[in-house]
């Protein structure tokens, strides 16, 4: 028997091996999971069919007006890759069946076709592309139609989307799924060995020029929609460069907690803390914390819970102000708690900015650790300009949700910055002549 290699993204190949009803792939553009996806199709189609197997490979998308916006040309061009798919397969203008009668492609959009699906014959595969806009009930729909099994196979759903929103159905549904017959993973340009030239150069243009919709386009991130994020390329930056990944605390090195106070109360403002270390000229953010309305008492027994009960806590000028419901300071309370406190003076008019200078010129040499710090770089890549949009004028930072953690990450920066990191200079010794 003659064997054909198929190649894929080395981080594809265990997503087709072994037992699966879902098998998924989300990212940014130029990760080939596309192509790979319809050349698996045929693949698929082309197994049942030498298996004696007779059916439907449904291509589906949430719209499609016409074979034009379908999945059409895709799948033919991964078939013409490879020659025995070539040989198996009859390709016409509007049409992909096999040679030998059994296998068929169809073509569908789900938004105004969804009720046909069920009328569509023996479905042994649904492969749906672009589903990030695919509704839960598009879902409900689709799924149970894909009901035929046999003895040492099953009808399966294959799932490909652009990330865009967290609410989306296909990440509820699928992403981050705990069931074993649900696999999903994750593919980025970096994980496509054969990424083009030309998308090289036009992700190099989008990083220079559009850093807002960087992540989103090309890191599979959920979508910004904000224009002037202070730290948006940042951010894309030191994603790209691998500085946000895994990081651990260096037990000889102090822990900082970088705070901006919060108050008490539904309406008051969020208390935000990032953890860091300060190691040489870097600096290691290991954690991300940030309540709202909570006592002062609720933060530190994070800080605690956390293992950060020696950290040095590093507070705005306001910290030595009082609570206005209790009456005590944040720098005091925090010194009866038992921990080291520095407070930052009052930088006065333009503090805010100052801060975002610190921070972008800081950021080239900080490191995240990416599973306690999510929530924490959402702040930094929405906080943004106001912009008056008549005059077309920038009126410094908003002050919204992500403006409190992108404040304390400020103050952190020019904490560090304030200290001296030169490396210690070491000291001549030389014995005495006399006691």
């Amino acid at each position: 028997m003659a064997t054909a290699q198929i190649k894929l993204p080395p981080k594809l190949r265990p997503l087709f091996v072994g037992k699966a009803d879902v098998r998924a792939a989300h990212g940014g553009r130029g990760s080939g999971k596309t192509r790979s996806f319809a050349k698996m199709a045929a693949v698929k189609g082309y197994q049942f069919g030498m298996a004696g197997i007779s059916g439907i490979i449904l291509c589906a998308r949430q719209f499609m007006n016409s074979l034009e916006d379908s999945s059409l040309e895709e799948v033919k061009r991964a078939i013409e890759d490879e020659p025995f798919l070539a040989d198996y397969y009859e390709i016409g203008e509007k049409f992909i069946r096999s040679k030998d009668g059994r296998i068929s492609f169809a073509f569908a959009g789900l938004d105004r076709n969804i009720a046909s699906i069920k009328s569509k014959g023996r479905l042994l595969l649904c492969w749906v592309d672009e589903a990030e806009p695919v509704t839960h009930e598009a879902w409900g729909t689709l799924i149970p139609t894909l009901r035929e099994e046999g003895s040492d196979w099953n009808a399966e759903l294959w799932v490909t989307w652009n990330p865009k929103r967290k609410t989306a159905a296909v990440e509820s549904r699928f992403r981050g799924s705990s069931d074993p017959l649900i696999k999903c993973v994750e593919l980025n340009y970096r994980d496509n060995p054969k990424f083009p030239a030309k998308l090289e150069r036009d992700r190099q243009r989008d990083l220079e020029e559009r850093p807002d919709e960087y992540g989103h386009i090309w890191d599979g991130e959920y979508a910004q929609a904000i224009a002037g994020a202070y730290y948006a390329k940042h951010l894309a930056l030191a994603k790209d460069a691998g500085r946000i990944g895994r990081e651990a605390a260096d037990p000889l090195m102090t822990i900082r907690a970088v705070w901006d106070i919060g108050g008490t109360g539904a309406k008051a403002d969020a208390c935000a803390i990032w953890v860091v270390q300060y190691i040489g000229r870097s600096l290691v953010v290991l954690d991300y914390y940030e309540a709202v309305g909570q006592e002062l008492s609720a933060h530190v027994k994070w800080l605690r819970d956390s293992g950060y009960g020696s950290a040095h806590c590093v507070l705005p000028h306001d910290g030595v102000q009082h609570d206005k419901v209790h009456k005590v300071s944040y720098e005091g309370a925090l010194k009866q708690a038992g921990f080291t406190v520095k407070v930052i003076p009052n930088m006065g008019a333009g503090a805010a900015m100052t801060r975002i200078e610190c921070g972008r010129r800081l950021f080239p040499s900080i490191r995240f650790n990416e599973s306690t710090t999510g929530a924490g770089r959402d702040a930094l890549g929405w906080y943004h300009e106001k912009r008056d949009a008549v005059r077309g004028i920038g009126l410094g930072p908003n002050h919204d949700w992500a403006s409190h953690g992108a404040d304390a990450f400020g103050l952190m920066c020019v904490d560090f910055l304030s200290m001296d990191h030169s490396p210690q200079k070491p000291v001549r010794i030389r014995f005495a002549s006399e006691f």
